[in-house]
C-alpha cells in the first residue's frame, strides 16, 4: 500500500452529531444511511515510517482512527537534532453517498509527554481537501515539568466547518506536527512526546460533520 499505511479492514467512517436546525441545506442528526468507505492513497512523513500507522473503523460506524506506533519528537540529551519535529500527512479518498457532502467536525488527539523543566512542546493539526487552500492549523501548547499522558481535541463551529465539494471527487488530507523544545533550564535531559500506541488502545480519533448537497 502507498507509503506503508496498514488499512484494517474497509475504513468507513459516520458520525451522529447534533447539529444547528437553521441551515439551508438540510441537515442531520445521524449519518447516511450507506457506509463511508475511506481509501489511503498516501502517508508519508517522519512521525509515520512505512508500517507504523494503521486506519481502522470504528466499531459503530461513527468516526475513524488513526494509530501510530512510531510518532515521537524529542530534544535533549544525546537526542538526534532532527528529532525535535516530527510529522505525518494522510492523504484520503472519502467515498460518500450521492448528494451528501461532509466534514471534519472534531479531532482527538492523545499520547504521551515527557518535558524536564523549562521544556516545552506544541501538537498541531490542519485539514484541507485537494485543490484547496490549508484551513488554519490548530496549536495546542504544553510546558515543563511535565510526566503524564496528554489530550487535545480540535473542534470547529458549525459556520466555520469547510466542507467537501460537493459533486466531485477531492482527496482529504490531514496534516499533524509534534514538536520539542529541550529549553536551557535542563538541556542535557531528554524531553519527548508521542503520539503513539504500543498496545492499540492510543488512537487519533476523527468525527465527521454531514449536511446534504443543493439540489441543482
Amino acid at each position: 500500500m502507498p507509503g506503508g499505511l496498514l488499512l484494517s479492514g474497509a475504513v468507513a467512517a459516520l458520525l451522529t452529531t447534533t447539529l444547528p436546525a437553521h441551515h439551508s441545506s438540510p441537515v442531520f442528526d445521524n449519518p447516511p444511511p450507506d457506509k463511508i468507505v475511506i481509501d489511503v492513497a498516501t502517508v508519508n512523513g517522519s512521525g509515520c515510517p512505512q508500517g507504523t500507522a494503521a486506519v481502522a473503523v470504528s466499531p459503530d460506524n461513527t468516526a475513524f482512527t488513526v494509530t501510530y506506533s512510531q510518532y515521537l519528537a524529542q530534544a535533549g540529551g544525546n537526542s538526534d537534532p532532527t528529532a525535535f519535529r516530527k510529522n505525518c500527512q494522510l492523504n484520503l479518498i472519502v467515498h460518500v453517498p450521492q448528494g451528501f457532502t461532509y466534514a471534519i467536525a472534531s479531532a482527538d488527539y492523545r499520547g504521551f509527554l515527557s518535558l524536564q523543566p523549562g521544556a516545552s512542546a506544541t501538537q498541531k493539526a490542519s485539514y484541507y481537501f485537494q485543490g484547496s487552500s490549508n484551513t488554519v492549523p490548530k496549536t495546542h501548547p504544553f510546558s515543563g515539568s511535565y510526566n503524564d499522558d496528554w489530550q487535545a481535541t480540535d473542534s470547529t463551529d458549525w459556520a466555520q466547518l469547510v466542507w467537501a465539494p460537493c459533486g466531485v471527487q477531492r482527496n482529504f488530507n490531514i496534516n499533524t506536527e509534534l514538536r520539542v523544545n529541550a529549553g536551557t533550564a535542563n538541556p542535557g535531559k531528554v524531553s519527548f512526546m508521542t503520539m503513539d500506541s504500543t498496545d492499540g488502545d492510543i488512537s487519533t480519533i476523527y468525527h465527521m460533520a454531514w449536511k446534504t448537497c443543493p439540489t441543482s
